[in-house]
């Protein structure tokens, strides 16, 4: 049964019902594992493995709202669930939001300036998420 907060987002349209499939979910948390390797790569550039990090945890977040049977249009969306799906902490929650406001600032206004805080942050917190992603039962089909 679908989670009240969960559905309480689907009747404000931010997040719609949909069935996952095995193949999408192996396919984010694969391409997000790919991706925390890479960021944990102390030789890359702060704004390189910030990039890697960030999306890294977009995909296990993803994978966590699609094997609940939801999808979302919205990045920022994604996070929140979080909560919900994993019963991650607020606080770890409003860390990825804060790296989505930074990821915004690069994309969208060409502030690439990494802070190595929120950096060291997101990428304690991946594992942590990474962790409980993979802890999950996948989609059966």
């Amino acid at each position: 049964m679908p989670k009240k907060e969960l559905e309480n987002l689907v009747k404000i349209g931010r997040l719609k019902r949909e069935q996952a499939t095995r193949a999408e979910f192996d396919g984010l948390v694969k391409s997000a594992r790919r991706r925390l390797a890479d960021a944990r790569n102390e030789k890359l550039a702060p704004e390189s493995r910030f990039d890697l990090a960030y999306n890294a945890v977009h995909s296990l977040a993803l994978a966590a709202l699609r094997q609940h049977g939801y999808r979302s249009e919205h990045r920022y969306t994604v996070f929140q669930a979080l909560t919900h799906t994993l019963g991650l902490s607020p606080a770890i929650a409003r860390v990825f939001s804060k790296c989505h406001d930074a990821r915004n600032l690069a994309e969208y206004q060409g502030h690439t300036e990494v802070d190595p805080q929120l950096l060291t942050e997101l990428l304690r917190y991946a594992n942590d998420l990474e962790t409980a992603v993979l802890a999950l039962d996948p989609p059966a089909k």
